[in-house]
């Protein structure tokens, strides 16, 4: 039996409420690489031209966990 074939097996024994995992997972492993640069750039554009002057402040992750209730 192929991978291929073992995973469509597998499948049947996924219950519904977790095949949107699945489906989630395959999508980005199928992904095409070219339209994820292009989404990488717009953001990284859109980053770049904000006018907020505070987008480059940066605070620790403990200080990040502390701010949000968390114990690290």
């Amino acid at each position: 039996m192929s991978d291929k074939e073992k995973v469509i097996q597998l499948l049947d024994k996924v219950p519904d409420y977790k095949i949107g995992y699945v489906l989630a997972y395959v999508q980005g492993i199928t992904a095409d690489e070219e339209a994820d640069d292009k989404i990488c750039d717009i953001l990284l554009q859109d980053y770049l031209n904000d006018k907020d002057p505070d987008k480059h402040d940066t605070i620790t992750i403990e200080e990040f966990a502390k701010q949000e209730g968390l114990t690290l």
